[in-house]
């Protein structure tokens, strides 16, 4: 099959013949159809994100494919099975806290490094084996545009925290980075979710006002100052209310003043999740007042990635048309043209703006 490889930290992917991938057991190869290309993907194969990938492998975190062979203790699954890839691989020996690899792109841990060693390569090729526990079905409508559902795996990633927080039908969000990839994704979940309102704040009003004309009057876009007493009160007025639960998904160059400032508009006995980058390039720490989380019994949690079962939940929201893609704008790259992909996602990086490789493409 031909991959495109990553042979070297700050060296363009070269695509080329590699061997075709084999499933044991408990494995699936899938044919890859879609695989989104992340819009920090150049930063992560240029090393400044410092990523514990290990040289020479195949990138690519997850995507739409069809599956070409099944290990034998598949019971399910078949070939020609459409499915989605979720890279969020979980080592199976520990139920409680399981190592944890993004297949392709990440990992924690020496533990999460072995899992990495051994599903060494990612969706940025013609195939690619995947646990069975990571292959859920798709609609067969899905397959008239693999292209624009390959977004399921931005999406299902503010979805792990919106679950991980308990977002309620008619409850109030705040979402911290709201103009971003991802949280311009979490403004339209949680609508899809049944949340009451949404509260978007953010410094790019062109895309503040593009939230407030797709999604309408539940949207209260929130334009920040960076004064921090006088942007947390403009965040409580839009909320018209109390502000139930806080998702911060804000990038690592954002400062830590920034989440403390929309996380502490939280009601009492609210909750607050924390996806984001901040604090991984340094800078001061969050620093939430004690006094505050303890007297208003507020609940802080820190989630990364998602659980299994977000996956056939998100699966479920878009093929019903709860969480309607029409609105993607995707642009989609043959596998020669990989490292254009990078440079796109790179510079086109507005909400609901998708890059994604199509590895069969011309």
């Amino acid at each position: 099959m031909r991959a495109a490889v990553l042979t070297r930290f700050g060296a363009p992917l070269t695509v080329r013949e590699v061997p075709d991938p084999q499933a044991g057991g408990g494995e699936v190869v899938v044919e890859v159809l879609a695989a989104c290309v992340p819009p920090y993907a150049d930063e992560v194969f240029g090393g400044a994100r410092r990523y514990p990938l290990e040289p020479p492998v195949i990138p690519g975190p997850g995507g739409v494919g069809r599956i070409v062979r099944v290990g034998p203790d598949a019971t399910g699954l078949k070939a020609c099975d459409l499915v989605w890839c979720d890279p969020t691989v979980r080592a199976r020996d520990d139920a409680l806290t399981p190592d944890i690899a993004l297949q392709g792109w990440a990992s924690r841990g020496e533990g999460g490094a072995r899992l990495a060693r051994h599903l060494h390569d990612g969706s940025f090729a013609e195939l690619m084996r995947v646990p069975t526990e990571n292959v859920h079905p798709l609609p067969a409508s899905a397959g008239q545009d693999p292209a624009r559902w390959s977004a399921l795996g931005v999406y299902v990633i503010a979805y792990g925290g919106l679950l991980a927080g308990d977002l309620r039908a008619g409850e109030t969000l705040l979402v911290s980075g709201a103009t971003g990839n991802l949280g311009s994704s979490a403004v339209a979940l949680a609508l899809a979710m049944g949340a009451g309102r949404v509260v978007a704040p953010g410094r790019d009003r062109t895309v503040l006002d593009l939230l407030a004309d797709r999604f309408g009057a539940r949207v209260r876009p929130v334009p920040l100052t960076g004064d921090e007493a006088a942007d947390q009160e403009a965040m409580r007025a839009a909320a018209e209310g109390q502000v139930d639960m806080v998702i911060d998904l804000l990038p690592p160059a954002a400062p830590a003043s920034v989440t403390r400032t929309a996380a502490m508009t939280v009601r009492e006995y609210g909750r607050v999740i924390l996806m984001g980058g901040v604090g991984m390039l340094g800078g001061a720490d969050l620093a939430f007042p004690y006094p505050w989380l303890m007297r208003n019994s507020v609940t802080v949690r820190g989630q990364w990635m998602y659980p299994r079962t977000a996956n056939p939940g998100i699966v479920r929201l878009i093929g019903s048309g709860a969480l309607d893609l029409a609105g993607e704008r995707v642009r989609a790259f043959g596998l020669d043209q990989v490292n254009e992909a990078v440079a796109h996602a790179a510079a086109d990086t507005g909400p609901f703006r998708r890059t994604v490789l199509v590895p069969r493409q011309g």
